[in-house]
């Protein structure tokens, strides 16, 4: 069972996204800021980080670059979950690392489809 940490400040978010992905079958740990997320990656090394950009604390793009230099971490594929759709948020976030840009709102099967055939790229 593939393991998938997400980083979401909002709790209504965060708890629908664990929610629909615990209901497809992965094991799922949430952080609440982009400080938490890297320290939690570091322990439970995730096979997938799903991260919001606008987050107290700290950035998801900064703990995506911090992430990106860690040799233990850097090849876990993040997937940035943003209402921030303008071209140079996306292209910011491809640049730091990640795998992808979601725009919210998402339908949950739509998150559960993305979310398999990233695993999958990457043999998890």
């Amino acid at each position: 069972m593939a393991r998938i940490l997400i980083a979401e400040d909002e709790p209504d978010i965060r708890e629908l996204v664990a929610f629909t992905l615990r209901f497809a079958g992965y094991e799922v740990n949430a952080a609440s800021n982009g400080e938490e997320a890297v320290q939690m990656a570091s322990q439970i090394v995730p096979d997938l980080i799903l991260m919001d950009v606008r987050m107290p604390r700290m950035t998801g793009y900064d703990a995506c670059r911090l992430l990106k230099a860690n040799a233990t971490l850097k090849d876990i594929p993040v997937v940035f979950l943003s209402a921030k759709g303008q071209d140079s948020e996306i292209a910011t976030g491809l640049e730091v690392g990640a795998e992808e840009y979601l725009l919210k709102p998402f339908a949950p099967d739509q998150l559960t489809d993305r979310v398999k055939a990233i695993l999958a790229k990457f043999g998890k």
